[in-house]
């Protein structure tokens, strides 16, 4: 699609961590678009910024805002009904993180990844979640996991559906309740902000299958159940298992 146009065909996205009256389009490129813009997206007026913020995460993950195209902050600020600054500002936090790069006068470029990046990504995770998760195997009793129980059914149950931001956001929930038992929250917070990046797809990459989210949110499954268990054995398997790649 040429630059300066949106999709005709651009459906309303949110995600389930996202208020429901805040949606994305599925493209929205260029500072201009031809035609009659699609009717304005709703947002709430409190926290507006972290809103959109959230909506644009979401959309990175569900494949709705593609690797290597470049989105206007004026363009989706229309979609949104909100003005570009709140859109501006949301896209300059995702250029901090990486997910995006600023292209001067036109807008912003969602960054195309390669294989070989989230390799990197699984590899550094797993250096930090992989001790901190077998050690908690050893200290924390089974009530401490029980309770974990409805974030790991949380993760099943969006993949049942197949929604990929939906997970997304259940998936790191239970990574991030399980690293928050070790007391330290720099080690969660940094972990959580390589497993984000870890969750944006790959260009040329087709967004995740159910088949695939289903087979991700059973390891979530199996590993509380080895905890609750105290099987060291197969929590050492299952753990190493769950970072051999891309969580998503």
């Amino acid at each position: 699609m040429e630059q300066g146009r949106a999709r005709e065909d651009a459906r309303p996205y949110a995600s389930s961590g996202t208020p429901q009256d805040v949606r994305v389009p599925e493209q929205a490129r260029g500072e201009h678009t031809h035609g009659e813009p699609s009717a304005p997206r709703t947002v709430r007026r409190h926290s507006v910024r972290g809103q959109i913020l959230d909506a644009l995460r979401a959309a990175l993950v569900g494949g709705e805002l593609a690797p290597g195209e470049v989105y206007s902050a004026p363009a989706l600020g229309t979609l949104f009904g909100v003005s570009a600054t709140p859109v501006r500002e949301a896209m300059q936090q995702l250029a901090v993180e990486g997910a995006v790069e600023v292209v001067p006068n036109r807008g912003f470029r969602v960054s195309a990844r390669g294989p070989r990046e989230l390799a990197e990504l699984a590899e550094v995770r797993a250096l930090i979640e992989v001790p901190v998760v077998l050690r908690l195997a050893r200290t924390v009793p089974a009530a401490g996991w029980c309770a974990l129980r409805p974030l790991a059914d949380a993760t099943v149950a969006a993949a049942a559906v197949g929604d990929r931001a939906a997970y997304a956001e259940s998936d790191r929930a239970f990574h991030r309740a399980v690293l928050a038992l070790s007391g330290n929250q720099q080690l969660v917070s940094v972990a959580d902000d390589l497993h984000r990046r870890a969750q944006w797809p790959l260009a040329d990459s087709p967004a995740g299958r159910r088949g695939e989210l289903l087979a991700d949110a059973s390891e979530h499954t199996a590993l509380l159940d080895a905890l609750i268990a105290q099987d060291l054995t197969v929590v050492r398997s299952l753990v190493r298992e769950h970072f051999n790649g891309a969580d998503l």
